[in-house]
């Protein structure tokens, strides 16, 4: 009888100990939050809205996170977040850019905001937390750099200057992107000719290249420098770009030809093509990722609704389109009309797309050895009316991914 209560006991707790070791199995951890910025409005119908998801760290799939919050103005396009993840700024087309502190469980709060002088296109902030870049003009373009104060708060405007040609000081210069080396040492802007790129209008003869990028280093106090030779050609319409994480390489989209086109980051930041370049895209290419080791990149084509997924020769910055993807092909298919992605930076395993037309997130797991990547759990998942924008930070206490230069 006493053997057979002892028998029951350890049967009892064996039972028990699985279904605890199940439920761990099962728990649901956050590893990131992302925020995805639409045209949808929450406090009037006027405003943009954040949207904000956690993600799964098994799976990287999407759940609601905490409660949706006006981007603080009209139409939003473009958001970044600070290299300590306590900031989070919102550029809306109304010529505003507002600052959000974020909270430990993700919660974004609003707490100040500049008004432009003219609709902003894109924003980056440095690696130091201690400047904000912002480009702007749809009529003709300007870079700003305003400081930012330790808590994030946008300061004073420290830079200024028009966007132009020497060769051609009266041409219209557009703004498409900008980004900042991780080195904080130089910043690049990308544009185009209006005067060159002009679909269905008058080109003018004297401006045979419409794509650029200009270059700047930065100085003590913010100071803005262009660096040598430049502008540099780049294509017909530069659409984004970014910087790799050894500071060596930059990438560029171009829209109009369908290419991503490499550069080599020389001494004084000069540019230098790859010179076996420009690499093929999907179609109309309007956003780009690069992996936190800088092992691999991702494009996202607007037209084409898929991710254009390419290894990095880490000696020669090649990319290649070595990477293996869903069904086979050279494309991965999100929903309708990405135009913009980014990688988790927690464990740098999944990537998302902010899906315009498809008001929507795809969700995709990546290999970080093949950098293949797969479709997440139930994707795609909703969001707010028009998403234009999409940033990640990490949850917890994760160590983030790095590539030693």
């Amino acid at each position: 009888m006493k053997f057979s209560k002892l028998r029951q006991l350890f049967l009892v707790s064996t039972i028990g100990l699985l279904v605890a070791t199940l439920l761990t199995a099962c728990q649901i951890v956050t590893i990131d939050f992302v925020y995805v910025a639409s045209s949808a409005g929450s406090g009037s119908t006027s405003d943009g809205q954040i949207d904000i998801f956690a993600v799964d760290s098994q799976s990287g799939a999407l759940r609601p996170g905490p409660a949706s919050v006006s981007t603080g103005g009209a139409k939003p396009v473009a958001m970044a977040v600070s290299a300590s993840f306590a900031n989070i700024y919102v550029a809306n087309q109304d010529k505003s850019v507002v600052h959000f502190a974020l909270a430990l469980h993700g919660e974004p709060t609003q707490k100040d905001v500049v008004t432009l002088s003219a609709a902003p296109v894109a924003i980056a902030v440095n690696q130091a937390g201690t400047y904000l870049y912002v480009v702007s003009g749809l009529t003709g373009g300007q870079l700003t750099e305003y400081a930012l104060s330790s808590d994030g708060t946008i300061g004073a405007v420290t830079f200024q200057a028009a966007l132009t040609l020497p060769s051609n000081p009266a041409d219209v210069i557009i703004p498409t992107a900008v980004t900042v080396l991780a080195n904080n040492a130089a910043v690049y802007v990308a544009a185009y000719d209006q005067a060159a790129y002009n679909p269905g209008g008058q080109t003018n003869p004297n401006a045979p290249n419409p794509g650029w990028v200009f270059g700047y280093t930065v100085a003590t106090g913010g100071l803005l420098t262009p660096s040598a030779n430049s502008p540099f050609k780049a294509g017909v319409k530069p659409s984004a770009l970014a910087g790799d994480p050894t500071n060596r390489f930059l990438y560029v989209t171009d829209f109009a030809s369908n290419q991503l086109i490499g550069f080599s980051i020389q001494s004084g930041y000069h540019l230098t093509f790859l010179l076996n370049g420009p690499f093929k895209t999907g179609n109309e290419p309007v956003a780009i990722a690069i992996d936190p080791r800088g092992k691999f990149i991702y494009v996202a084509n607007s037209l084409d609704s898929s991710i254009s997924a390419y290894a990095i020769d880490l000696s020669t910055g090649t990319p290649s389109i070595a990477v293996a993807a869903t069904g086979g092909g050279t494309n991965n298919v999100t929903d309708t009309q990405p135009v913009a992605i980014v990688i988790d930076p927690a464990l740098g395993r999944f990537v998302f797309t902010a899906n315009y037309l498809g008001n929507s997130v795809s969700g995709f797991r990546l290999d970080p050895n093949a950098g293949s990547i797969t479709a997440s759990q139930a994707t795609p998942y909703p969001t707010g009316a028009k998403p234009t924008a999409i940033v990640a930070v990490p949850h917890g206490n994760h160590a983030l991914q790095s590539i030693t230069p």
